[in-house]
């Protein structure tokens, strides 16, 4: 740190008598004013470090706040991307699906289309899908999406070694829109029901200009409903791995990364990660912990920053 030290004029007064003492006093004891010059130096510098410690702090609770809220929002993304292709992925060989018109939205109109094309004449696979939300499609839980998700699926993912990669076009959830390569790849032993899940170039944009923009690794392991492959419904699955991403806020840009702590449960009946812990943070060092309670099934997170706990909810 440079301190700069300047002397105004005004601050000697401007009678002889009085400047002449003035120089003597600094003359007849340096000890004195060397002393008083080192007050000042240490009292400036510990107000200096001072404020540094608390813009310090401030800072690092914003980007704990800013970067772990960033970091819920791409994973919740991600897993409604999950749940669709894993959801369809059942059903692209079936007649039924062919151009068929999809479920009722909590308003009870038909709202959705799914479209299938074989990208191989004469074979069942590779199949492109179209999911069509068209200008908007409200869930029952309020969530409302429109544009496309498009999806290639190599074969039925419950077969090990099958893939879907999915992309958008001109997809949003609410007024988010979403863009990235979306990536299920089944990595199952004879004993577990086990996939590869990966994001890359993922971003999801508000219409005034903020985002967020990740890459994330994971592994997402089926823990219940495996012995009823044909009812989902009872499907929970456990995941684990690692993410990062950067986020624009206003005019706050951060760079984040995240991992999980405790494995993340989910059950494809809620909509909601029910279980487990992520660290949020830069250079490997946690700044929030992210933990999603206790196995209910809700909208609320515990977001903890310097050992003070905030709840979140989420929509």
């Amino acid at each position: 740190m440079i301190l700069n030290f300047v002397i105004s004029s005004q601050s000697i007064s401007p009678h002889p008598i009085k400047n002449k003492n003035f120089i003597m006093k600094i003359k007849s004891n340096p000890t004195r004013v060397g002393l008083c010059l080192l007050i000042a130096l240490i009292t400036s510098f510990a107000a200096c470090k001072k404020e540094t410690s608390q813009t310090s702090q401030a800072d690092t609770t914003t980007f704990a706040n800013v970067s772990a809220e960033s970091a819920i929002s791409a994973d919740a993304v991600s897993d409604d991307i999950f749940n669709n292709v894993m959801g369809l992925s059942d059903d692209v060989t079936t007649d039924a699906i062919l151009n068929r018109v999809g479920s009722p939205d909590s308003a009870g109109t038909r709202c959705f289309t799914i479209q299938v094309i074989p990208l191989s004449p004469g074979n069942l696979f590779p199949i492109k899908t179209i999911v069509d939300f068209g200008t908007g499609c409200t869930d029952d839980y309020g969530i409302t999406r429109k544009g496309k998700i498009i999806t290639v699926y190599s074969g039925r993912l419950r077969v090990p070694g099958k893939i879907a990669e999915t992309t958008f076009e001109n997809f949003y959830i609410n007024d988010v829109q979403v863009n990235g390569t979306h990536r299920i790849e089944n990595m199952s032993t004879s004993e577990l029901l086990v996939f590869n899940v990966s994001v890359k170039d993922g971003k999801t944009e508000k219409p005034n200009g903020n985002y967020i923009m990740w890459n994330s690794n994971y592994t997402v392991t089926q823990v219940q409903g495996l012995g009823t492959p044909a009812w989902r419904k009872d499907d929970v699955f456990s995941t684990n791995g690692e993410a990062n991403g950067a986020v624009k806020t206003d005019s706050v840009y951060l760079a984040w990364n995240s991992k999980i702590l405790e494995p993340l449960i989910k059950s494809v009946n809620c909509k909601w990660i029910g279980k487990g812990k992520v660290g949020v943070g830069k250079s490997n060092t946690d700044a929030a912990i992210i933990d999603y309670g206790d196995g209910n099934c809700d909208n609320k997170v515990s977001l903890i920053i310097n050992g003070v706990t905030r709840e979140i909810t989420l929509h």
